[in-house]
């Protein structure tokens, strides 16, 4: 079963990394992580974001972006960051796709997004308002990816309680 895959790039918070783990644990999202990391992926710290559900999750950490590209060398990716021109919504996600986020207080850099400008995606958002939490952003993304999929593999709400309703 194809899955979609969701690549922090050096995550500096980590009740934000905790918050996307248990997004795509929901989801059956592989999640990766660039180093250098916020925070330890130590057993205290894990407990300390709320990670209980850690084991899991698929995560596969990288030294570096690098060592990413090297062990995934075709990597179809996006790039989510508020410097897009393309909103989120109007990129056609395939399984196996591999949606990028930034550190929390840069985001992803500059050469990168210029290199891929087409694979940049972006949130609106209304005013002067600079940018939505990781965690939120993760969530946004990745859900579109999922609906575009019709939620394929995944339980839907009704699902669950359609026994219980009383007609």
């Amino acid at each position: 079963m194809a899955q979609f895959n969701i690549v922090l790039l050096e995550p500096e918070i980590p009740a934000n990394t905790g918050n996307i783990g248990r997004t795509c644990v929901a989801a059956d999202a592989r999640l990766h992580l660039i180093e250098p990391l916020g925070f330890r992926l130590n057993e205290k710290d894990i407990r300390r974001a709320g990670m209980d559900y850690w084991n899991d999750l698929d995560v596969t950490t990288y030294v570096s972006w690098e060592d990413f590209c090297r062990k995934h060398p075709s990597a179809s990716l996006y790039f989510a960051t508020t410097k897009a021109r393309r909103v989120y919504t109007e990129a056609s996600y395939a399984p196996d796709d591999y949606i990028v986020f930034g550190k929390e207080s840069a985001g992803i850099p500059e050469e990168l997004l210029i290199r891929h400008p087409d694979r940049c995606i972006r949130i609106p958002m209304a005013g002067e308002t600079r940018s939505l939490n990781l965690s939120n952003s993760v969530a946004i993304v990745l859900y579109e990816a999922l609906r575009q999929q019709q939620f394929s593999h995944m339980k839907l709400q009704g699902e669950l309680h359609r026994t219980h309703w009383k007609e």
